[in-house]
């Protein structure tokens, strides 16, 4: 049986502005064999038509309804928040999912026969890394971090020396170094500011100073990263000595973004009230971890919140989305190399190796069971 129609569906979250394929990948896909099925305005957030789609050589479905009918394939963005009732048993779904938080919801996929892959599940390896939504989508909400920061700050982010006086560089804290922390801190040392970034792990040092910015030095101890590339959780003691240590940096601070969302836990409170307080009335803080908890203390992942010294704290949920068309690009290329990697040219059809290590990563139900060896009850 041939596997190789897929359907793109229209997103379904009202928050949400991008589309998981473009028409590029679109044509590379049904190029490649696969059959493309958009659903009526996939793409419109992002300026691209259903025109766009056909020419590329999709077919247009009105309702998502009539593309779970005919295709092997559904890629979206986010999991349906309508119920899943209408795909056919085997589908394969791909999207983001927040297997840690939505136990229900993989449990419904499961009885329901759906092979649930979940991107962010994606192993961090070299072969999959062009697959990777999470490193994708950072690397944009950490540039739309300092530059939505930068537009709420009462002052400019460069040094300018002018007759009627100097005015200093803005000072910028950015504490994580991940994929969007090291965005961030390119972004805003290209706006002139002066930069300084934390991390836990002090292999990072080295890209933070390659970047032009300060690396700021915390005894914590023995610190180190996952195998996955992530920072390993602090003991309590290990995060008092990060607070204390940051504590001053902040307060000497116009803007501080915090990236320090760790995958399947809550984030780690890491800005308190007590140095919110001690912060420069009209100062920045963007809480990009606002959704699991909050870096934090005070942040909301509703509104952004104004404190009573005039710090605001900016919710930094989902920045990607502030950026679409790019951030639309960069999901479908993953999209787009994760069914490249499993086609199979001989046979023109998706194979779904279970023995492959991309697959044993981020295949999260099959044949009516939670698969994935991290949640299997």
């Amino acid at each position: 049986m041939q596997v190789n129609k897929v359907l793109l569906c229209a997103e379904t979250m009202p928050e949400e502005t991008r589309t998981a394929l473009v028409p590029t990948h679109v044509k590379a896909l049904c190029d490649m064999g696969y059959e493309l099925y958009v659903q009526q305005d996939a793409g419109i957030t992002i300026g691209h038509t259903d025109e766009d789609y056909m020419a590329a050589g999709a077919k247009i479905v009105e309702t998502v309804q009539e593309g779970y009918d005919v295709c092997d394939i559904v890629v979206r963005i986010n999991r349906p928040i309508e119920n899943i009732v209408g795909m056919r048993d085997k589908t394969l779904h791909i999207s983001s999912f927040d297997v840690f938080n939505e136990k229900e919801a993989v449990e419904e996929f499961a009885e329901a026969g759906i092979r649930l892959i979940s991107l962010e599940m994606m192993p961090r390896s070299t072969l999959a890394q062009k697959m990777d939504i999470q490193s994708s989508q950072a690397s944009l909400a950490g540039y739309y971090a300092v530059i939505l920061a930068a537009s709420r700050l009462p002052k400019i982010f460069p040094m300018m020396m002018t007759p009627a006086g100097t005015i200093t560089p803005a000072r910028v804290f950015i504490i994580g170094v991940g994929v969007a922390g090291l965005q961030a801190i390119a972004t805003a040392k290209r706006l002139g500011a002066r930069v300084e970034a934390f991390d836990t792990r002090p292999v990072v040092e080295e890209e933070v100073k390659s970047l032009g910015a300060k690396f700021v030095k915390i005894d914590l101890g023995e610190m180190g990263q996952t195998e996955q590339g992530y920072a390993k959780e602090l003991t309590p003691e290990q995060v008092e000595l990060q607070r204390q240590g940051q504590a001053k940096v902040c307060a000497q601070s116009d803007i501080v973004i915090t990236t320090a969302k760790v995958f399947g836990r809550k984030a780690p409170l890491i800005v308190t009230k007590e140095m919110t307080d001690k912060m420069k009335p009209g100062s920045i803080i963007v809480d990009m971890a606002v959704k699991t908890g909050g870096n934090v203390e005070g942040s909301s992942p509703d509104e952004d919140v104004i404190l009573d010294n005039g710090v605001m704290i900016i919710n930094g949920d989902s920045l990607e989305r502030a950026v679409p068309k790019d951030a639309s690009n960069m999901f479908s290329g993953n999209i787009f190399a994760f069914l490249e990697h499993f086609w199979d040219k001989e046979n023109k059809t998706f194979k779904l190796d279970y023995e492959d290590e991309i697959m044993k990563g981020c295949l999260i139900t099959s044949n009516k069971q939670i698969v994935h060896e991290r949640f299997k009850t």
